[in-house]
């Protein structure tokens, strides 16, 4: 059994509506900052620690009361799959050598929710890929997870958008705050206060609009977009209707923008916990490092010899 259906009532928001209970995962990329490593090993599926980065990402939305995942793959990027689906063969051995923890590492995979692909043959976008995820989605609101970044679990920050979603019905973003010099590195939102009615859910802003990358100057705000997002059904059909954009891809940024020129209302909350960000080879190594120095079984020891390293590296030495 998946564990979101030890919690039924989490698909239900505080006004009665239903919350999202599907989400999508776009996942086609070639992560070409990785290559080589990334040739046969989907970036996806780099370890942190000894769990790749997609099991954090599933488990931020079983965690929140989503069951059903929908993987947005690309080609040679099979495997993805495959480390959600059982291995008895493994199982049986570890159970004959009586490992019952990794035994239940290796199972909880297959039990975190119901996984399901859908194949983009081309990268035109991220929102060309979020438009194949309609015919399994519907009209219904769903969650997108962007592949390459996570936050931590006990800091969530889904279900205050599936929350803020529901009640809207509207678009729902995240953003956090980066510093005024590196806006030309995100996708910055222009905002204002959101209405009374809403602010018991988080800190909640409503989105003005958006600006991909621009210099600080130019900058509305310091406040950049963060790859989670809640969205109605309706962006299917906003997807259908947006051009290409920026790199002469399908943008779900202007499909998103689009909706919001026609009344539906975007919100956003703002995340003030913690956020690790895979999508670059600096990005990756921090979030291992900071991940592996915080486990009970590991940290105490890797803190310490982290320490000799950056003291001997420090003083010239090999730190080894």
């Amino acid at each position: 059994m998946s564990e979101h259906s030890a919690n039924p009532s989490s698909t239900v928001a505080a006004n009665g509506r239903p919350l999202a209970v599907k989400a999508v995962i776009p996942a086609a990329g070639l992560a070409t900052r990785f290559l080589p490593a990334t040739k046969a090993v989907p970036k996806e599926l780099l370890p942190v620690v000894d769990r790749p980065v997609l099991q954090y990402i599933v488990e931020e939305a079983t965690q929140a009361g989503i069951g059903d995942v929908l993987l947005i793959t690309g080609r040679g990027k099979t495997s993805m799959v495959d480390h959600f689906d059982r291995r008895p063969d493994l199982e049986t051995r570890l159970e004959e050598k009586g490992d019952s923890e990794r035994l239940a590492a290796v199972r909880r995979p297959s039990e975190l929710a119901e996984i399901y692909t859908v194949r983009q043959p081309e990268q035109l976008g991220l929102g060309h890929a979020i438009g194949y995820a309609e015919s399994h989605v519907g009209d219904q609101p769903f969650a997108v997870l962007l592949g390459d970044e996570f936050v931590k679990p006990s800091e969530p920050l889904l279900p205050a958008m599936l929350e803020l979603q529901a009640r809207t019905g509207g678009v729902v973003l995240a953003f956090f705050e980066v510093d005024p010099s590196e806006t030309k590195r995100y996708g910055i939102a222009s905002v204002e206060p959101a209405e009374s009615e809403l602010t018991d859910i988080g800190e909640v802003v409503k989105v003005t609009g958006m600006v991909e990358k621009p210099q600080p100057e130019d900058a509305p705000s310091n406040l950049a977009v963060l790859g989670r997002y809640v969205l109605p059904g309706k962006i299917f059909d906003a997807i259908r209707r947006t051009k290409p954009g920026s790199g002469g891809e399908i943008q779900l940024t202007d499909a998103m923008e689009l909706l919001r020129t026609e009344g539906i209302p975007v919100h956003a909350i703002v995340y003030r916990g913690t956020r690790y960000d895979t999508g670059m080879p600096l990005g990756y190594l921090q979030t291992v490092v900071q991940i592996a120095a915080e486990r009970d079984d590991l940290g105490a020891e890797f803190r310490s010899w982290l320490a000799d390293f950056v003291k001997a590296d420090a003083a010239g030495g090999s730190g080894t």
